[in-house]
């Protein structure tokens, strides 16, 4: 139990959130290289990504560069999460390929960030995604929190009390 506590220690806070990523390491994604604002990830093609165009799914692209942008929007130290995320996909990936997902801080401010990705195969751009962050108060595990400090039930009781205001719970 030492040996986990201080390994657990030890781990940057990327590598942290990393090792807890199931859906990234359950499709063989590697964390490669990582820094303050910054994430390699890489990913082989396999079988089960491919559509019935025989190409990579667009959504197994889009994890992948969602993953090199949580990694790198996550080296920081809070808890940051998606806030919105765009992807163009460029060239068609296909399988068999290894891609590999760069991600680059653009800009951070507050709790907000703006991180840019390419998705490459070689030199080859496959994709380029750009992700907006927010960083949540607490230790991002609470799913009653909110951005604005408020609860749920606060917002709620607030709406209840606004006349001509329907929620959930006035239908």
């Amino acid at each position: 139990m030492v040996d986990t506590v201080s390994q657990a220690a030890e781990q940057t806070p990327t590598e942290a959130m990393f090792s807890a990523d199931e859906a990234s390491r359950g499709l063989g994604i590697e964390l490669v290289e990582h820094g303050e604002g910054t994430a390699l990830v890489r990913m082989t093609v396999t079988p089960a990504m491919v559509n019935g165009h025989r190409i990579a799914h667009g959504g197994f692209l889009f994890l992948l560069a969602d993953t090199a942008f949580a990694c790198a929007c996550n080296s920081h130290g809070p808890v940051t999460v998606a806030a919105g995320a765009d992807i163009v996909f460029v060239a068609p990936a296909r399988e068999g390929d290894v891609l590999e997902a760069r991600a680059e801080e653009r800009a951070r401010y507050g709790r907000s960030g703006i991180y840019d990705v390419s998705v490459r195969r070689g030199d080859e751009v496959v994709a380029e995604f750009r992700g907006r962050s927010r960083s949540v108060r607490g230790d991002g595990r609470d799913r009653s929190a909110r951005d604005d400090g408020g609860s749920r039930d606060a917002r709620q009781d607030t709406a209840r009390e606004t006349p001509g205001t329907t929620t959930k719970e006035s239908r």
